[in-house]
């Protein structure tokens, strides 16, 4: 496990929290949860709008040049989830692994985890998340990513180290 520590954004899609109607539970929870990552540097609520998350996508990428952007909310089907949208537009390549990481241990405790439409993916060094609004779902989601996000950060910073890590012997062309 890579010991570097990498500057975090947390981006929470809301439009009743932006307004102040609602207050970001899943955004303290997690807060908490990448603190052995790094350094929360930028924390912000906004609405689902698209032009929005995308303008705060890409600054927080490309101006403040932070290493992991988590965004909550808006990944479900409501009209005003735009979440994936937006990030699926601001995105180099996507890293779909990931998303169907937590697809897939999310549906090990609901149905509905199917619905799901989050994205993950990198824009330049950057490595955005879309999480689930829900503190309960977000939570869950981070913590089937969390053990592969220090590596994946490393490697996106240039850690030319090589990923296969194996006790079993190199037998090949022998």
């Amino acid at each position: 496990m890579s010991s570097e520590r990498f500057s975090i954004g947390i981006l929470t899609l809301s439009d009743k929290g932006a307004r102040g109607e609602r207050e970001d539970v899943s955004g303290a929870r997690i807060s908490e949860m990448v603190q052995s990552l790094g350094q929360v540097g930028r924390y912000q609520v906004i609405p689902d709008d698209i032009e929005t998350i995308t303008l705060t996508l890409c600054r927080w990428a490309d101006e403040v040049g932070l290493d992991l952007i988590l965004t909550t909310g808006g990944t479900g089907l409501t009209p005003r989830d735009r979440t994936p949208q937006a990030t699926q537009a601001v995105l180099d390549y996507e890293i779909p692994g990931m998303a169907e990481a937590m697809r897939a241990a999310s549906l090990q405790k609901t149905p509905h985890a199917m619905l799901s439409r989050a994205l993950v993916g990198v824009r330049g060094q950057t490595l955005i998340v879309n999480l689930p609004g829900s503190p309960k779902a977000a939570r869950e989601n981070l913590e089937v990513l969390l053990p592969a996000l220090p590596h994946a950060l490393a490697k996106l910073k240039g850690d030319p180290s090589d990923c296969a890590i194996t006790d079993e012997p190199d037998t090949m062309g022998k």
